[in-house]
């Protein structure tokens, strides 16, 4: 059962997720969806890709994110001349020491913004991969941890705009999720424009939380309890991603555990200490398609890997309730 303390602590963290959220959605209008992903994500300890054309609030959304957390942010211009030691950083020689000493890098903080990322060559790109996965940066033979919490918001445009360069697997395997923020409904773009069109609306939002909430509220999420069922289950779908026959690259034990950790923060964020498949099939999606690959006929077909993913979802038998909620002998 669900102890006194457990049940504290999962109040606190959905209290501190409303003030978050209702921050975020002060600047993003219409978009509830979107913005409950990305706590999803920041509570999961993972880090969040945005995907859509120029001028869907994808940088707004970003900037949102970490002003809503009193931590220290950092904002990345991704370009072609970017270089990777402006990333992770660079040794330089102090003459009046007589050593080379380091000089961190624009990763170095809580909230790393990275401007449309798939505008860098690959190699600027895959600077980010030690820092992402492993939360440090190697560089000339040593190693620097990162602040805690570490999360990486990153927007992209679609691969087919000019002067976009495809993000490598690896790098792809290493967001979480993958979100695409879309037009607003009318409504919410007429209430954007009365609002926002005289003044940032940036420049009124107030942190609504800080890092050291943060750090604690993702080791809640972390103790969220999962039963054998629900664990079979997540291996069961990413299984389903490495036998369709419409794909060509499934889902790595990587992703794997990014299901399970985001299934982990929604059931959280739900007021919930324990994860149910539902949980599972409503991030399935966002955090698996974009680490697939599908084969040159099925993109003939134009299948997407969203519907790939729904699909294996519909093949994957769902373990019954009883199974799912089984807390006993925890």
């Amino acid at each position: 059962m669900t102890t006194y303390e457990e049940t504290g602590a999962l109040t606190d963290l959905s209290a501190t997720a409303d003030r978050v959220r209702r921050a975020v959605e002060s600047v993003i209008e219409g978009k509830p969806e979107v913005v409950r992903l990305s706590l999803t994500v920041l509570f999961a300890g993972g880090h969040l890709l945005l995907e859509d054309v120029p001028g869907m609030g994808k940088t707004m959304l970003a900037k949102a994110l970490a002003r809503s957390i009193d931590s220290s942010v950092r904002r990345i211009q991704f370009t072609p001349d970017l270089l990777p030691s402006d990333i992770t950083g660079v040794s330089v020689y102090d003459q009046k020491r007589g050593e080379f000493e380091f000089k961190p890098g624009a990763v170095f903080a809580q909230v790393v913004i990275g401007d449309e990322i798939n505008r860098a060559s690959p190699k600027t790109q895959s600077a980010l991969l030690e820092a992402m996965e492993e939360r440090q940066v190697t560089a000339d033979g040593r190693t620097y941890p990162l602040p805690e919490p570490f999360l990486v918001v990153a927007t992209q445009n679609p691969v087919e705009m000019e002067g976009t360069y495809p993000l490598p697997e690896a790098q792809r395997d290493r967001f979480m999720a993958r979100v695409s923020v879309g037009y607003p409904a009318p409504e919410a773009e007429m209430r954007m424009l009365r609002s926002h069109g005289g003044a940032s609306p940036l420049d009124g939002l107030a942190p609504a939380a800080d890092a050291a909430d943060i750090v604690r509220l993702i080791d809640v999420v972390r103790a969220v309890h999962v039963s054998d069922a629900v664990h079979r289950y997540v291996v069961d779908v990413v299984v389903g991603t490495r036998t369709h026959p419409e794909l060509r690259l499934g889902a790595s034990p990587r992703a794997a555990l990014h299901l399970l950790r985001a299934a982990k923060a929604a059931a959280a964020l739900a007021g919930r200490g324990f994860v149910l498949p539902d949980d599972v099939q409503q991030l399935a999606v966002p955090v698996l398609a974009h680490r697939l690959l599908p084969t040159p006929q099925a993109q003939l077909n134009r299948q997407t890997t969203e519907n790939l993913v729904l699909d294996i979802l519909r093949r994957t038998p769902v373990p019954d309730a009883y199974a799912a909620q089984h807390l006993q002998g925890r």
